[in-house]
């Protein structure tokens, strides 16, 4: 009798375990430049997340007698994507419950890696944003590293974009501001983005056409027209960077197809922009994704190609 496993069914050498390592790998350059831009206690916050991600997977599977997934790494991910999504203001218990919230009730209670119906990280965000809203918007964090800690306190560079006042677009791409652990970087991101895509984890499809539509989204309704500066700190400030490398093309919640990926970023461009623009607060990506991340399945079912040998029947 044949067994059916979890999808994808696309079949590669490359194991769990080494995607993810690579993943884990392209985010170091923007976790160097998180710790080193917001101090200690972003090393701190990172720490407590990934283990504690680590220590509920195998909780939960020791208590339910299935074999360890620890060693593939995916919980490791989490904990890293989920700590680079928080202020480091946030009190340590937060990446605590966070974990608990991306480990057991967004990806075991439904069966583990490759059944989750979006994505752990961004789900958890999500819940500790609604839950707890003003510590996670709490950026006013002094880490004591002189005129550093002056520079990454306050309002985050979007939050000023939102609101019409001035930012600095260089130190937005840099990434010495105000924001969460792993998002303030524009450039570390970048790089890290180029590695996964050279290295062939993600390809361009779903990354690029993200960006493209928010950008003629913005072109469109921002009433800012064609003004690169204001454009550039939308693609620079918040999480969009973040998001369209490294949580828009999570395996397991994205598209199969490349035409797929393709109609999925042109969904997530514009529904960022719709939550920037028109929504109350400066930011998106994250409920933007979260959104994506319910409708691909629809998306799969309207664009992966019919099996080999398929004939419709005639009608009689």
């Amino acid at each position: 009798m044949a067994s059916v496993s979890a999808t994808p069914h696309i079949r590669s050498k490359a194991s769990t375990a080494g995607i993810m390592g690579g993943v884990i790998f392209s985010l170091l350059p923007a976790s160097v430049g998180g710790i080193v831009n917001f101090g200690p206690k972003a090393l701190l916050l990172i720490v407590i997340s990934i283990a504690s991600c680590v220590f509920f997977e195998w909780g939960f599977e020791k208590l339910a007698k299935k074999k360890s997934t620890v060693g593939d790494l995916s919980a490791v991910l989490t904990g890293l994507l989920l700590a680079l999504n928080l202020p480091v203001s946030v009190p340590w218990w937060m990446p605590v419950v966070g974990a608990f919230v991306a480990i057991v009730v967004i990806k075991m209670l439904f069966g583990g890696l490759g059944q989750n119906f979006m994505n752990p990280a961004l789900g958890a965000r999500c819940f500790l944003v609604i839950s707890f809203s003003k510590l996670m918007t709490d950026f006013s964090y002094r880490p004591g590293w002189g005129e550093v800690a002056d520079a990454v306190s306050g309002p985050t560079p979007l939050m000023a974009v939102k609101s019409g006042e001035a930012f600095n677009l260089s130190s937005m791409f840099i990434g010495n501001e105000a924001g969460t652990i792993g998002e303030t970087s524009a450039l570390l991101l970048l790089i890290g983005g180029m590695m996964l895509i050279l290295s062939g984890i993600i390809t361009w499809h779903l990354t690029f056409s993200y960006l493209i539509s928010f950008v003629i989204f913005l072109m469109i309704f921002s009433g800012y027209g064609m003004n690169m500066y204001y454009i550039g700190a939308q693609l620079y400030g918040g999480g969009l960077m973040l998001g369209a490398f490294f949580m828009a093309t999570d395996y397991v919640t994205r598209p199969i197809s490349r035409s797929g990926q393709l109609i999925y970023g042109v969904f997530l461009g514009i529904m960022t922009g719709i939550f920037r623009l028109f929504g109350p607060g400066a930011e998106g990506v994250s409920y933007a994704i979260i959104l994506g991340n319910l409708i691909v399945p629809l998306i799969d079912k309207l664009t992966i190609p019919k099996h080999f040998g398929y004939k419709k029947e005639a009608a009689r």
